[in-house]
């Protein structure tokens, strides 16, 4: 596998960019929305969002079988636009927010890691991106 390789998800969210940046970057949000499952949790969040902070994105099962820290130093941003990250290994990700009026299309662009397939990183996204859309859409 490239080391070049990013797996892309997207969601279209019924909601401005403002609320759904908002919702995206503030610890206080984070903690409802990133988990995949409706058996995982997120308890904790930390987000120091500036160009050169970090964040650490505590991910559990609720029955406390497994859990782990995801945690990532901020690249680059462009308020309302783009978020450029590294995880701890040195993954890149990459988030772009595309205002339409009262909908956001966010775009996530992610290097996947070695142990699980494409397949499996994809839908895990792809379904922490959905309950993020429920999430906005529900508290819009």
């Amino acid at each position: 596998m490239s080391a070049q390789q990013f797996i892309k998800v997207q969601a279209l969210i019924a909601a401005p960019v403002s609320t759904v940046w908002e919702k995206w970057t503030q610890a206080q949000h984070v903690v409802n929305w990133n988990f995949a499952h409706e058996s995982w949790c997120c308890p904790r969040a930390e987000v120091d969002f500036r160009e050169g902070g970090h964040s650490n994105y505590r991910m559990e099962a609720k029955d406390g079988s497994f859990g782990f820290d995801l945690k990532a130093d901020f690249l680059a941003i462009t308020p309302f636009e783009s978020i450029s990250s590294a995880l701890e290994d040195g993954r890149l990700v990459d988030v772009k927010f595309v205002s339409n009026g009262d909908a956001t299309l966010i775009e996530q662009r992610f290097q996947p890691e070695s142990e699980n397939t494409l397949e499996l990183q994809e839908q895990g996204w792809q379904a922490i991106l959905n309950q993020f859309k429920t999430y906005c859409e529900q508290a819009n």
